[in-house]
Order: structure tokens, then C-alpha cells, then sequence
């Protein structure tokens, strides 16, 4: 634990310490951009502890001072203290939910010539991640002054010889119940149900690593879901719902792939009453524009996107002949949940609550374990096509 002091300084010392005017931050649980603002450049160094995963970034020669509500824990970071460290100096501690990895940090000269801004951007990683980035500070200086764009996110690193892991999602649950069936089906309740059917299936082989965003009735963010995948190194993310339509007559199952335009109309309302799950639970949701900051991020993004389509394709081939699927079963839309660009992400609605037949099938255990084997067999092809382990 860091004891923090209040940081005073003399009029004499005022005049040669840099100081913060302001503390911004913004972001969700995968990605965080932390903003400090100066009236002179700073020099700041930086270190990663673990127990719980901290950033620390120490400022000599500077004084700190922010607004209490700009500290307010939001996505991926889960507290920020600051306080004095030495004479004239002072430590920034940003706590996160997880392992991350620091993409950058930077101190840019302001446009207007008028003081300079310290960025620092961090993203959900692996533990694994995490400790090879701790092994590199032991081995070096302890700390750091900014991060070579070489050793950015954008570059994934080579994962070694690990498990093929699989994140499945059941959708919604606690408070958001998702949708409801004829005869009071709940999804939160459907989707559960099977995402442990599933794990079982996957499990059973023996080859994979199969973690469920959650076990019981809880409650989940959609990017905290995705944080979920990005923090266990998931190499395929499968994201579980059984939804209602206005046409009862519709029925079956459907895949669906992440794409900036809707491949259809149904496909786009099904997005946005899905990406409206968080606004149901109270949640405070601000929509990040991430810009492309690595010509490789763009890069990793198209080929994960390429993965994503190739595995939707061969999950539709399976679930026909087994459990029937309904017209132009493979659908893309902007879908949040499904937007880790380093994890192929399909969600599957396994069918309509609104439609009685599907409804009474969701809830059989036979209907269940023939799905949750087709989705199987889906997941082996697409396993044996990549190679077998994960990465």
C-alpha cells in the first residue's frame, strides 16, 4: 500500500514544479484513455504492480490537485488516487478490474503552444500479458519514460503453446432479464441454461479452456463481457440469446457476425435492442470512438472479422440439418458484445421466445443437448482450422 501525503509547496518552490490543471478520463472496461493537462511539460516515469494490476506514473517536480468527481471509477479502471511521493514530487495510482496493457503513454505539446498534456491509454490484456510486461520492467529500469509503438496492444504477442480457449456468454441476466416468451419464458434464464450445456460439450474433450462470463443470475455490462474475453486471451467468443419478433410465425436459429452496416433491417433492430441491454440496468452508457491508431490494429481487426465469418459459416452448416435456422441464417449488424478486435465474436439466437414451438423446444433438455453438439462440432472444425492450440 502507497501512504499518500498532501502535497504543499512554498512560494519559492511554486515557481519550479509543473502542475496539473485538470484529470480527464473516458473509456469503457476494454479500453481507457487517461488525460492530464499542465501548465509546463512534465517528465513522468512509470511503473506496473500487480496485487491488484495498478498503473503508477510519477510526476518529480509537480503538483497535483483534481476535481474529486473526475476520479470517479468508470470501465476498465476501478479507483485513482494521487498524492505527494518526495519533496516535490508527486505519484498518480490508477487501479483497473484486471490485467491491461499499457499501449501508451505520451506527453504532447498542446496545439495552441499553451501547456502540454500528458495521454495514456491502457487496455484489458491477459495475465499473461500482464507478467511478461512486468518481467520486461524488472529486467530494464523498473520504469519507464514512454512506450515504443512497437510494444502497443496492436502488436499481439505470441501466446505460446496454450489451450484453445472459448468464452461463451449467456446474454443478459440480474436485472436485465432480456426478452420474454409467450408462456413467460425468461431469456436471462434460456441463455444460462445453455451456456452451461455448452461449456459441459466443450469440456468433455478435454482440449479447450471454456470460461462462461457468468455463472449465475448477474448482472454484466456488454463491455465488460468483452473484457472478459480480451483478459482470458479467448481465441473464439460465442455470445448466447433467444429473442422475440413482432411475427410469431418466425422461428429458428440464427448467427450473427459484427459489421458497421446491417446485412437487414431485422438484423439492425435486433443490435439495438440488444446494445440497449446496459440503458435497461441504469447503466451510463457513452459510445467511445476508438480511432485506428496502428495501421496493425486495423490489420488484426480485418483478419478477426475474417475469422469470425469463417466460423458463423461453418456454425450454420451444423446447426441446419440439427435444430433448423431461419431464412438467410448468417446476419451481421453492430452488435457491442461483439466488437474485441482481436477475438473472432459470433452471437447465436438460438430462436424466438415469441414463437411457441421454439419456446417449448428452448426449454427441452434433448433440444438443448442437440444444439449445444452441433455448436461443438462447429467449434472442432473451426479449432482444426486454425491449428489446433490457441493464438
Amino acid at each position: 500500500m502507497f501512504a499518500f501525503a498532501v502535497f504543499e509547496c512554498s512560494p519559492a518552490c511554486a515557481a519550479d514544479v509543473a502542475k496539473a490543471l485538470d484529470y480527464k478520463m473516458a473509456g469503457d472496461a476494454t479500453r481507457m484513455r487517461i488525460v492530464m493537462n499542465f501548465d509546463r511539460e512534465p517528465e513522468p516515469k512509470w511503473l506496473l504492480l500487480r496485487g491488484p494490476h495498478r498503473l503508477v506514473i510519477d510526476l518529480p517536480d509537480t503538483a497535483l490537485a483534481f476535481d474529486a468527481k473526475d476520479l470517479k471509477p468508470r470501465g476498465l479502471i476501478k479507483s485513482v488516487r494521487y498524492g505527494a511521493s518526495g519533496e516535490g514530487a508527486s505519484r498518480l495510482v490508477v487501479t483497473s478490474k484486471g490485467p491491461f496493457a499499457v499501449e501508451k503513454i505520451d506527453v504532447i505539446e498542446n496545439d495552441d503552444g499553451k501547456g502540454y498534456r500528458l495521454v495514456a491509454d491502457i487496455a484489458a490484456a491477459s495475465d499473461r500479458e500482464f507478467d511478461a510486461a512486468l518481467a520486461i520492467q524488472a529486467e530494464t529500469t523498473s520504469s519507464t519514460v514512454s512506450t515504443p509503438k512497437t510494444d502497443r496492444i496492436g502488436k499481439v504477442a505470441q501466446r505460446g503453446n496454450h489451450p484453445f480457449t472459448i468464452v461463451v456468454d449467456p446474454g443478459h441476466g440480474g436485472i436485465d432479464g432480456g426478452a420474454e416468451g409467450l408462456n413467460g419464458t425468461v431469456e436471462k434464464a434460456v441463455t444460462l441454461a445453455f451456456a452451461k450445456e455448452l461449456k459441459a460439450k466443450l469440456d468433455a474433450g478435454g482440449s479447450y479452456k471454456v470460461v462462461l462470463t457468468r455463472e449465475g443470475d448477474d448482472f454484466l455490462r456488454l463491455d465488460d463481457r468483452v473484457r472478459i474475453a480480451r483478459q482470458n486471451e479467448a481465441d473464439l467468443f460465442i455470445s448466447i440469446h433467444a429473442d422475440t419478433i413482432r411475427l410469431k410465425g418466425i422461428r429458428g436459429a440464427t448467427v450473427y457476425t459484427v459489421s458497421d452496416k446491417a446485412s437487414d433491417a431485422e438484423a439492425q433492430a435486433l443490435a439495438d435492442r440488444e446494445n440497449l441491454s446496459d440503458q435497461l440496468a441504469g447503466v451510463d452508457v457513452v459510445e467511445e470512438n476508438h480511432e485506428v491508431s496502428d495501421i496493425l490494429v486495423d490489420l488484426i481487426r480485418r483478419e478477426t472479422h475474417g475469422f469470425s465469418t469463417r466460423f458463423a459459416r461453418s456454425l450454420v452448416g451444423e446447426l441446419s440439418p440439427t435444430v433448423g435456422m431461419i431464412n438467410n441464417p448468417h446476419r451481421s449488424a453492430g452488435f457491442r458484445v461483439l466488437k474485441a478486435p482481436d477475438v473472432p465474436s459470433v452471437l447465436v439466437e438460438l430462436g424466438y421466445l415469441s414463437n411457441a414451438k421454439d419456446e417449448e423446444l428452448l426449454q427441452s433438455a434433448e433440444w438443448r443437448d442437440k444444439a449445444a453438439t452441433s455448436i461443438s462440432k462447429a467449434v472442432a472444425a473451426f479449432v482444426a482450422e486454425r491449428g489446433g492450440a490457441g493464438g
